[in-house]
């Protein structure tokens, strides 16, 4: 059972890849992720702010720590585990993009992912600026390096995949799909606000899932699925929809890093059992077909007939006389 994949002209032994999360913050949760199976890691993301400012942003656990420690755990990393590191980094200003990522580039980083993380509590910037602002960040990095670089962006855009077509177009070598935010919760009882972050679940991957399969075949760029990575049967859905990797951390945090022998094992079942013997016959097999979306296609009126169709659908399973 062949499960090689190339991810942004990277070989991976699998297509599992823990992406950025508290396992790999440091070198013992790294080795452990290796261990443990996985294809790549992607590391705990830096964020400009923790070093940059005057009581910034401390990264979990409020342990600070310094661009020379992140780059050491990058050469570490690559020194002590056999499978590709990829740094994750999150700027704020021009000069902090290209600096860390030159910087991650020469510790040894196998790739760099963008995590584009913009929240934007004024209701005067467009989404126009704040797209434009994608695309500028990773034009100057991609100037920057020689790596492959991927974008990890949010799936608020209006269009997102008209946002993943235009970072395709200026070079992104992997899109990461999708980011999730931080949610504000409000406890009535102690009138506090807090800002809480959920782990995900299998039922959240059906937005990343329907772009992946809309975009497979439509950019150059490798396509990660992050979100919603729970059951060997999370990651078969994503390859069939078009998936090059299928990233995550809510898993391997509820389950330990040993989940992911759990999901191979599985997933080794399910090619067996439907008579696949390698990922290029899985991938992209239930994606959206590109010809549809060729000259003619009538492509708006083909997709309110299938959200038509749904909706029908589900007024007859959940409908009180049934």
């Amino acid at each position: 059972m062949d499960l090689t994949t190339r991810y942004m002209g990277l070989e991976l032994r699998n297509p599992i890849v823990a992406s950025a999360g508290p396992y790999a913050r440091n070198s013992k949760g790294v080795r452990r992720l290796a261990d443990a199976g996985v294809g790549a890691v992607v590391l705990a993301s830096l964020f400009e702010e923790q070093f940059e400012h005057e009581g910034g942003y401390p990264p979990p656990g409020g342990q600070r720590r310094s661009p020379a420690e992140y780059l050491e755990l990058i050469r570490y990393s690559v020194d002590a585990v056999d499978v590709p590191v990829i740094a994750s980094l999150n700027g704020s200003t021009t000069g902090g993009w290209t600096d860390y990522a030159t910087a991650m580039q020469e510790a040894g980083a196998s790739a760099i992912e963008l995590n584009l993380y913009f929240p934007q509590a004024d209701p005067l910037t467009s989404g126009q600026e704040i797209e434009q602002r994608h695309v500028e960040v990773l034009t100057t990095v991609k100037a920057a390096v020689s790596i492959p670089v991927a974008v990890k962006i949010a799936p608020t855009f209006s269009s997102p995949g008209d946002v993943a077509l235009r970072l395709d177009h200026v070079g992104a070598d992997g899109l990461v799909l999708f980011n999730r935010f931080m949610q504000t919760g409000i406890d009535p009882e102690t009138l506090q606000v807090d800002h809480t972050f959920e782990l995900s679940r299998s039922a959240d991957a059906a937005f990343a899932r329907t772009w992946i399969a809309l975009l497979h075949g439509r950019v150059r760029a490798s396509l990660a699925a992050s979100t919603g990575v729970d059951q060997a049967a999370d990651v078969a859905a994503y390859l069939l929809a078009g998936a090059d990797v299928v990233m995550t951390t809510s898993a391997l945090l509820r389950y330990g890093p040993e989940h992911v022998d759990k999901l191979l094992y599985g997933l080794k079942g399910w090619m067996q059992r439907k008579g696949f013997n390698g990922l290029g016959e899985v991938r992209g097999l239930l994606a959206e077909p590109v010809a549809r979306h060729g000259v003619g296609g009538h492509t708006d009126l083909q997709d309110r007939a299938g959200y038509l169709n749904a909706l029908q659908q589900a007024t007859a399973k959940y409908s009180p006389d049934s």
